[in-house]
């Protein structure tokens, strides 16, 4: 359809394009200049901390559990409402994910349950910054503190946003980022890892890439048998390029999420997401619909996609899926996860939408709503 309208749409301009043919024609196409260029940037941009490219996300995370020590026996807390990326690391790690519930508009950890959910096995906190709306970092990191665990932050969501005016990722224990294709700002695939003490950025770099340590020209040691999750220079240059506009994308992102709060600021057809701090990156926009009315989400999803616009669903509750049910976790145990994971949908958000795409949507939304009712 010429007026279809994606929930998501990267923005690659033709500066990007040029740069990645430069890599190209450069020769050098696997780990490189970029690399180093992209994790130099995203240093600069979070106050000087150590930044290592990863090849995605999940690398990192899985690659932040392992260096800070968390395997068999161990436990970690992360919220009940995220992508299941954050918890199967955990259980790759031979760990033991310890959901808790999260709060029905922020999606944010519940922290009164954090607290309450620490045993002695318990080795870290595992905070997702939902939607690019941070968590309280200051009372996070006191309850680390307090029992002297670690915070590994999930922020895949939250490129660019800032807690108390400080970059999230530029303060604090550890922080992942995300480069998906779907994220504010994109390498295709790739992620980040940043923060943690010199021996453990050390030990990034070695389980990023099959343990080698380069001792001389011609000669390496294999100091542990880790995979391969390096950053291509040809994914590094189109991140390159993405974190110079990051401001702008996040501007544009915010500026609509602005619109769609104007419209729907008396007799909202859905339940909005909290609107957070300033510092709120606005990497989804997901509300949630009136199921209790009697309307049905796939009937909704369908008639929304009849006026060419696209719904996504992020997330499902972690704890009900199968792998997860298998450990013991059941229905009901977190009531504000569940209740997001059955009503929640995901509406067009992107730099390159229009005012007017919003106003689309939100007109589309209305009569879908009224369409899906049973």
């Amino acid at each position: 359809m010429s007026n279809w309208l994606p929930f998501t749409r990267p923005t690659i301009d033709e500066e990007t394009i040029a740069q990645v043919v430069d890599v190209l024609r450069s020769g050098w196409v696997t780990s490189g200049p970029k690399v180093l260029e992209l994790e130099m940037l995203l240093s600069d941009s979070l106050r000087g901390r150590p930044v290592r490219a990863v090849s995605h996300a999940t690398a990192a995370l899985e690659i932040a559990l392992e260096a800070c020590g968390i395997g068999a026996g161990h436990e970690v807390i992360l919220p009940a409402l995220t992508f299941v990326a954050s918890a199967n690391v955990i259980v790759r790690r031979g760990a033991q994910p310890v959901f808790v519930d999260v709060d029905l508009d922020t999606r944010n950890l519940d922290l009164d349950q954090v607290e309450a959910s620490i045993s002695p096995r318990t080795r870290a906190i595992m905070p997702v910054h939902f939607a690019g709306l941070p968590v309280d970092m200051h009372r996070l990191n006191s309850i680390a503190r307090r029992h002297d665990l670690r915070v590994i932050e999930d922020a895949a969501h939250a490129i660019g946003s800032a807690w108390e005016g400080r970059p999230i990722g530029s303060f604090g224990d550890i922080t992942c980022f995300s480069f998906h294709a779907n994220k504010n700002i994109t390498t295709i695939e790739g992620g980040a890892i940043c923060g943690g003490s010199p021996a453990e950025v050390e030990r990034f770099e070695r389980l990023r890439f099959h343990g080698l340590r380069k001792s001389a020209p011609d000669e390496f040691e294999v100091e542990m048998a880790a995979g391969k999750a390096n950053l291509t220079d040809v994914n590094a240059a189109i991140g390159v390029a993405q974190l110079a506009r990051l401001a702008e994308f996040n501007a544009a992102r915010r500026n609509l999420v602005e619109r769609y709060f104007a419209h729907w600021e008396e007799r909202a057809p859905v339940r909005l997401p909290a609107r957070g701090p300033t510092g709120h990156s606005w990497h989804l926009f997901a509300p949630l619909l009136p199921l209790s009315e009697g309307v049905s989400r796939p009937e909704f999803i369908k008639a929304m996609e009849a006026k060419a616009i696209a719904v996504g669903v992020h997330y499902p509750a972690v704890h009900l899926f199968k792998a997860y049910r298998a450990l013991g976790y059941r229905d009901g145990q977190f009531p504000n996860a569940e209740r997001i994971g059955r009503e929640t949908v995901t509406l067009p958000l992107f730099p390159t939408m229009s005012a007017s795409d919003v106003d689309r949507v939100v007109e589309a939304t209305a009569l879908s709503i009224l369409e899906a009712r049973r």
